[in-house]
């Protein structure tokens, strides 16, 4: 692979990586850049064609928006589109519960498009459910539609980001791509409204695969059409079929679920194939443990709606200093929840006084309703004494969640401490960083497993888009091989970097301390660290792909960041370096608040990626240099 010395700097605002159509990531390349996006400037947003699907929503869904509102919404209206009804009726009771606090409710319209192929006079249409055999139903698409006034806009936005359930940016090419040639918001099709289901939502996973339209957009070439595209992807063995999309996800659910034998293989997914006993921790786990969500935060938010729905109310926990969104959906949904920010063993004491506070109020229900925890945690790569956590969810009765995303299950075995582990797929699972996804994986010998196994058998939503999860299948059947080379190279910078760190004792040291599971907690994150067994072909696991460093001086830090030969933007996983200035990304309205909880404003985090080991080094020294000459401790 290319050292990323080699790699040509990628344009503000463009893909990450380049010429990449469904990049989940942009290029903002320096530290004004990401200071600049932060502010609205004008220089960075409109230099923006791409983004982290959460915060940036893509072109392609903004264009079929403006569709949508064109012919169904009224003067002053904005739209938010998503698979289901029941992401457009949970949208709609955010807005009016989160308005309501602040005064008047907001009022919100829901609509269904069932979609089909364009017809005899070149129009989209809507069908009823008593078309669909006229029409095939595989080849339908459904569309829902929230309706609210533009001012309200930031507040349905503040839903698609913390809940993750929007519809993806292959679903609106595959919608726009059944509209007419020139379809525009000046000039949009003829379309019909149903302000009521006339179908089932499609729950669980479909027997049989819905052969939907083709037309998806691939790593080969932006400027091949879809039909070439899909063609090159499934006739060199890339991907598999658009048909076999429920293959791909039941191949999913296997590589998640740790039964496979052999995980590389692209037909993980073939109904006939020999699965082992689970290699999770947990023996018991199958496939059908296993939930596909359409991102790792809507894997999140499933989880607490999940709890909520099945335990009696009460606070949730959240342990350790957290990806924002999650907190934010603790804070947001059901009664809130007690925030434990530092995420360390005094942390746990408090936890204690709190459960037991709690329970002389109400001895009849267990004092909180459930603890989320990273493992570790990001950006500080902590890590919680799950053992410990595990002892006080038993003799309090509550749930136990953990996002195991910057370790992964390569590397750490939680799933025995906890009832549900939550995972993004989108991250290292992929690596391509070109589609989303997220997961859930219930722990079979959990107190409560038959409840929460009844409740998601029984109202679990399969709306993970099939293309996306076509593409995921075909990216991580290596996922395995990926993640030991990246957990070297990781090992390697970290180990350079903190031998030139205040922290170990340097002299004139520009680094002030590396944030890595090696040096942080390390007792804890080796408790649940994976252990070689050679007899059973498993290696020891690493310490994951991830670090955060902080510097002696905000000079430094930037010095260093502009300097790094690689890829700049947001995300974490993938198969190239990225790097960010997280707190600025995640925080930059909150900075003191955060810096309470040890996350400095001028935190650079950095995911590393495949490159060579050697070359890697070679351009963190070059980074260091640049903030050693910043702050006057060396000269060029």
């Amino acid at each position: 692979m290319a050292a990323i010395t080699d790699i040509a700097p990628v344009p503000l605002g463009f893909p990450v990586p380049p010429f990449t159509p469904h990049a989940i990531s942009v290029s903002l390349p320096t530290w004004r850049d990401n200071v600049g996006y932060e502010e609205g400037d004008t220089r960075v947003l409109s230099a923006m064609v791409s983004g982290y699907p959460r915060f940036f929503i893509a072109l392609g869904i903004q264009k079929l928006a403006d569709i949508c509102v064109q012919k169904f919404g009224s003067q002053g209206e904005s739209a938010m589109l998503f698979p289901t009804k029941r992401m457009t009726e949970a949208c709609r009771a955010f807005m009016h519960d989160r308005s309501s606090l602040e005064g008047s409710p907001v009022p919100a319209r829901l609509i269904e498009l069932m979609m089909c192929p364009e017809d005899k006079v070149n129009k989209a249409v809507l069908v009823s459910s008593e078309d669909c055999e006229c029409y095939g139903s595989s080849s339908l698409m459904d569309l829902h539609i929230v309706l609210f006034p533009s001012e309200a806009f930031p507040l349905a936005k503040q839903f698609w980001q913390h809940c993750g359930g929007g519809i993806s940016s292959r679903m609106a090419e595959q919608c726009l791509s059944m509209l007419p040639e020139g379809s525009s918001p000046s000039s949009s099709p003829t379309l019909t409204p149903r302000r009521f289901a006339f179908k089932p939502s499609n729950k669980h996973y479909s027997v049989r695969a819905k052969n939907r339209v083709p037309h998806p957009s691939s790593i080969v070439n932006e400027d091949l059409n879809g039909d070439h595209s899909v063609y090159l992807e499934e006739r060199y063995g890339r991907n598999l079929p658009i048909s076999a999309a429920a293959e791909a996800k039941r191949a999913l659910r296997r590589r998640i679920s740790g039964v496979l034998l052999q995980n590389d293989d692209q037909n993980a997914g073939n109904q006939t194939l020999r699965v082992g006993p689970s290699s999770r921790g947990v023996s018991e786990v199958s496939e059908n443990d296993v939930y596909l969500f359409p991102g790792g935060m809507n894997a999140i938010w499933n989880a607490h709606q999940l709890a909520m729905n099945t335990r009696p109310t009460g606070k949730s926990v959240c342990f350790g200093f957290p990806y924002t969104d999650t907190l934010k959906i603790l804070q947001k949904w059901g009664p809130g929840c007690h925030f434990l920010g530092h995420g360390l063993d005094s942390d746990i004491d408090q936890l204690e006084k709190i459960l037991e506070e709690e329970s002389k109020l109400d001895s009849s229900k267990p004092p909180v309703l459930a603890l989320f925890t990273e493992f570790p945690s990001n950006p500080l790569l902590r890590s919680a004494d799950l053992p410990r956590l595990r002892k006080l969810a038993d003799k309090y009765d509550f749930l136990i969640v953990v996002d195991e995303t910057i370790g992964n299950f390569t590397n750490v075995e939680v799933l025995p401490f906890a009832d549900i582990v939550a995972s993004s797929l989108t991250k290292v699972f992929s690596g391509s960083s070109n589609v989303m996804g997220g997961s859930l994986v219930l722990n079979p010998k959990g107190r409560h497993y038959a409840t929460l196994k009844s409740h998601m058998d029984c109202n679990y939503e399969d709306i993970y888009f099939d293309q996306d999860a076509i593409f995921m299948e075909r990216n991580s059947r290596d996922f395995q091989r990926r993640i030991k080379i990246i957990d070297h190279n990781t090992e390697k910078i970290c180990d350079f970097l903190y031998s030139r760190s205040s922290v170990s004792g340097a002299s004139n040291a520009v680094v002030k301390d590396v944030a890595y599971p090696k040096y942080t907690t390390p007792q804890h994150y080796e408790r649940c660290r994976i252990q070689a067994k050679p007899e059973c072909g498993i290696e020891k696991g690493g310490f994951g792909g991830l670090f955060s460093v902080t510097f002696t001086s905000e000079a430094a830090s930037h010095a260093f960041f502009d300097a790094l030969p690689c890829m700049k933007g947001p995300s974490l996983g993938t198969n190239f370096t990225l790097a960010c200035p997280f707190t600025i990304l995640a925080h930059f309205n909150e900075l003191e608040w955060a810096a309470q909880y040890g996350v400095d404003a001028d935190l650079v985090r950095v995911s590393v990626g495949l490159e060579d080991t050697n070359k890697l080094l070679a351009d963190f020294n070059v980074a260091l240099k640049a903030a050693e000459v910043a702050v006057g401790n060396c000269d060029i």
